[in-house]
């Protein structure tokens, strides 16, 4: 399964409930830390285990991310770390084909998985009690995994189906994919996760394997347990499963050349205007500015430029644009997408019935302006800041929110307690800020936009610019 970005970028942690309460136009009291109660264990080989025991109910949540997705795939092998991802159920050594899937599903569990630019991520909701039993099945998938050949040209198929009812079939997924591909244009981030219909079709055995081989390391990996588990108990089981694993050879060195800096500076047409053929009937566009990387202050001032503007149906834009008199679009949003080495920040829209795109866009284009000066103030500024806090609160009472979280801010920061450090910064975000970057990317950049819609000319690939 491949993952987009849909809403705001954020990875939240536990917060106390008394920062929640109180009126928007009173100001919170600055979040108080949180130790979280997590176990963190680094393996001889690299492997970084991280166990967060909650004996509330005798279930868990297993995740585990490997460092490698979509952006660390050339040209010729696009899709490959997507394949991976479905190859991985399709049977190892010790769990043969069929087994892993039926094995968790018959003991109450269920599992499954996704690939995004930056990671690819499998977990699993299981009874406390199969914990072993999963980390049994996870250490023989990472070693010695088949990928049976006539399994691989048939999970070729599948994915195929996958790409055309994401993408195809899909006009939301098509108008993102362009915007990506447009956006990112040149670096490793203007590829297709899912793959290219190209690559997909030549993309051999081997060259997954080679994929496999090179990633699917335990120094590349992190583990996360959230649940009813004792980490004094557990610990010694997951180190018997996982301490034989090799690590990897020459990894870091591949990784340290794919991620150079200058792989992912801007050549994209930014002032330009694209529009495809899609299966929408009515006009669908996407309005594209250079976003901004993960983990930087800025990150996080344009995530709650975003949220102000264009959070839910009372927001600035909805009110604008939809919900009034005589509205433009049936439709809006806006979204701040900080990936692991760049970002882009966008806004999405669909035309009420009948509209003309030409007149949308001038409109639209125009009003940008003024969107900093009539959408933001400080009333606006104390409920973004609220909601945040309560969204975090409610993400990490669930043991799959914890693991997630916790896994996901040791990838980042290379510290799974991050989450409260992130709340000190939404936290301290200022009004001034939030205006002044809303006028720096909105007024002072100019974007791509793009449009989509099925009285366009209609070209077999779908990939052709028509402006």
């Amino acid at each position: 399964m491949v993952q987009k970005k849909i809403g705001k970028n954020f990875r939240f942690t536990a917060l106390l409930a008394l920062i929640l309460s109180g009126c928007a136009t009173i100001a919170p009291k600055k979040p108080a830390p949180i130790l979280l109660n997590v176990k963190k264990v680094v393996l001889d080989n690299g492997l970084t285990i991280l166990i967060a025991p909650n004996p509330k109910l005798p279930i868990a949540a297993y995740y585990t991310l490997f460092d490698v997705g979509g952006r660390y795939e050339v040209k010729g092998t696009t899709g490959a770390t997507h394949f991976l991802e479905h190859m991985m159920f399709k049977g190892a050594k010790k769990y043969g084909p069929g087994e892993f899937d039926t094995l968790i599903e018959r003991n109450g569990g269920a599992t499954n998985a996704y690939t995004t630019n930056d990671a690819t991520v499998y977990y699993q909701t299981i009874p406390a009690s199969f914990v072993p039993q999963m980390a049994d099945l996870e250490a023989d998938r990472i070693q010695h995994l088949l990928l049976e050949p006539i399994g691989f040209e048939s999970e070729r198929q599948v994915i195929f189906e996958e790409r055309k009812m994401r993408y195809e079939n899909s006009p939301d997924g098509f108008l993102y994919l362009m915007m990506m591909k447009k956006v990112f244009e040149g670096t490793p981030y203007g590829q297709s996760v899912i793959g290219d219909v190209d690559d997909l079709t030549a993309l051999s055995r081997d060259q997954v394997m080679d994929f496999f081989k090179t990633y699917y390391t335990p120094d590349n990996a992190i583990v996360a347990i959230a649940g009813d588990v004792d980490p004094e108990t557990l610990m010694p089981i997951l180190k018997e499963k996982y301490g034989a694993i090799p690590k990897s050879v020459g990894l870091t060195e591949l990784k340290a050349k794919r991620d150079d800096p200058a792989n992912y500076e801007w050549k994209a047409k930014f002032g330009a205007e694209y529009s495809y053929y899609a299966t929408n009937p009515i006009p669908k566009f996407a309005v594209a500015f250079k976003g901004e990387k993960a983990g930087t202050r800025r990150a996080f001032i344009l995530d709650v430029l975003a949220y102000m503007l264009g959070n839910g149906g009372s927001s600035y834009l909805a009110q604008k644009y939809v919900r009034n008199a005589a509205p433009l679009l049936s439709d809006v949003s806006l979204s701040s997408y900080n990936l692991r080495h760049s970002g882009v920040f966008y806004f999405n829209g669909e035309l009420m019935e009948g509209g003309s795109i030409d007149k949308v866009k001038t409109q639209f284009m125009g009003d940008v302006k003024n969107f900093c000066k009539e959408g933001l103030n400080a009333r606006t500024l104390q409920k973004t800041k609220n909601q945040i806090m309560s969204q975090a609160y409610t993400q990490m009472k669930s043991n799959a929110g914890m693991a997630s979280t916790i896994m996901m801010n040791e990838k980042i920061y290379h510290d799974y307690s991050y989450g409260t450090k992130e709340m000190e910064i939404y936290n301290s975000v200022t009004e001034t800020e939030v205006k002044n970057e809303c006028n720096n990317i909105l007024n002072k950049t100019a974007p791509i936009f793009i449009s989509t819609w099925d009285k366009y000319p209609k070209n077999p690939s779908a990939l052709v610019e028509l402006k």
